[in-house]
């Protein structure tokens, strides 16, 4: 067993024993205390940023420039009166947001923050676990998060919440084939289903990094998908307030809410940090050779560029409408599983040789426009056979269908 470990974790390379259980124990706790800060200023960032975009002031009383407004939120949350509507199954309510809170806890405990360190004889890696599947360990819990939201719209009682949790289901089963095939791509070059070896791979240069080896095109296709996952603008049909109220945690107060906030927040951070580790190198980056600093500047390059994704999102919620439901489900099923795996077997193709890359490259060709026509004849099939015009087609007047008559006659 301490075998098994030592290939996964230089840590328990000398056995298990109370000193390597103190360092683990440490690194879960800076961990969770790290996130949880971090959720805490994103949440700030985020309404400073908007604010700013549309010309108000946003978080200004608690602390300097507001910075402690989500301290105090979250204080105000946590004694506000607790409520559990009449018809609700009480324990699935009180359990669904926990189901959503802890997969992102876990998966960020498998994201390298910084490089490999020796405290006291023990070296070990600046992340909370290294598992050989930490690829699969990713995907699942990302899967595991959407029964947290099923469980909160069913278990509430109330048909709003039930019609947001059934959105979501089909919005996961969606975008998590495309999730699956462009982060197949990384495994497959890499090599390894360990965060840490993905880093590794990417660590000789940025030119060496996913984003550029795979051709930009599974990166998008991740970011699209991972932010249909996590219900962040454009792409957040789950908690549409203008359709369904208030989505899946309309009836929760106090601190369940908080949980569902915080969630939210800390899914954004996390998979922020995952798109750093998978495509942009993790905390590789150029840095002068400083004997006593060399250990802070892997951690400063994975914050800095952690911190770009973040902010991306916030611009996106303040820049970008949000999707109709029927164009969201028609991205994912029409645009990005057929491109998904299209570049999988490119790539694939490509690794064994390079003429049966080109080779795939003109079937795939081939079989977009043939994919593509067949959509286009659906397309052409539903909206003669519909019954109701199509969405946002208004009737013409009857005073501008008379000024057309005329125009025609004359």
């Amino acid at each position: 067993m301490n075998a098994l470990l030592a290939t996964t974790d230089p840590l328990f390379a000398g056995g298990v024993h109370w000193a390597v259980l103190l360092i683990v124990a440490i690194k879960v706790i800076v961990a969770f205390v790290a996130l949880l800060v971090a959720v805490m200023l994103m949440i700030w960032f985020e309404r400073k940023a908007i604010s700013d975009m549309q010309s108000r002031i946003g978080p200004q009383r608690w602390g300097p420039f507001g910075i402690y407004q989500t301290l105090a939120d979250g204080i105000k949350l946590f004694f506000k009166e607790d409520l559990v509507p009449r018809d609700a199954n009480r324990f699935v309510f009180k359990l669904a947001p926990y189901l959503v809170l802890i997969p992102a806890l876990i998966t960020f405990c498998i994201v390298p923050v910084g490089g490999v360190e020796t405290v006291s004889g023990h070296t070990f890696y600046l992340q909370v676990a290294d598992p050989p599947i930490g690829v699969l360990l990713l995907l699942a819990m990302s899967g595991i998060s959407v029964y947290g939201v099923i469980l909160a719209g069913w278990g509430s009682g109330s048909k709003y919440p039930l019609m947001s949790s059934v959105r979501a289901s089909a919005q996961m089963i969606s975008y998590e084939a495309a999730l699956g095939l462009s982060t197949a791509t990384v495994v497959i070059v890499a090599g390894t289903l360990s965060t840490t070896g993905i880093v590794a791979a990417q660590a000789d240069g940025f030119w060496h990094w996913n984003v550029i080896r795979l051709g930009v095109v599974p990166f998008v296709i991740f970011l699209i998908a991972i932010t249909a996952e996590i219900n962040r603008p454009p792409f957040d049909t789950v908690e549409a307030e203008s359709e369904l109220v208030g989505g899946f945690h309309t009836e929760y107060s106090s601190i369940r809410f908080a949980l569902f906030f915080l969630a939210e927040f800390m899914n954004t951070i996390t998979m922020s940090a995952i798109m750093v580790t998978l495509f942009f190198g993790g905390p590789n980056g150029w840095h002068p050779d400083v004997h006593y600093l060399n250990w802070a500047f892997p951690i400063f390059w994975f914050v800095f560029k952690t911190s770009i994704f973040c902010f991306c999102y916030v611009w996106a919620r303040g820049a970008l409408p949000r999707f109709r439901y029927d164009q969201l489900m028609s991205l994912g099923w029409k645009q990005l599983i057929p491109i998904s795996f299209a570049w999988l077997l490119i790539i694939v193709a490509f690794l064994v040789n390079v003429w049966w890359g080109l080779a795939m490259g003109g079937v795939i060709l081939l079989a977009s426009l043939l994919l593509g026509r067949a959509f286009e004849l659906g397309d052409q099939r539903e909206q003669d056979e519909a019954i109701l015009g199509a969405v946002a087609e208004r009737p013409v007047p009857p005073w501008q269908l008379r000024r057309l008559t005329d125009e025609g006659s004359q």
